[in-house]
């Protein structure tokens, strides 16, 4: 797995490593960007489901009106 070496501000990682309650300024910054990433996958799941439900809302024919 290749590797990035990256500068944050020392006081944004102190914060994080308490909230996640890691002792590793690389455990707690992995731990950030899991959580991104998978909060962007349930985000894309609920939209998918909703644009499907609307997609075959659109699709069923529409009763007679009279």
């Amino acid at each position: 797995m290749a590797k990035v070496n990256i500068s944050l501000d020392a006081e944004l990682v102190v914060e994080v490593m308490v909230l996640a309650g890691v002792g590793s300024p690389q455990d707690a910054v992995e731990l950030v960007v899991r959580d991104y990433i998978a909060r962007g996958h349930r985000t894309e799941a609920r939209t998918e489901l909703k644009d499907q439900g609307l997609r075959e809302a659109a699709v069923k024919p529409q009763e007679p009106q009279g």
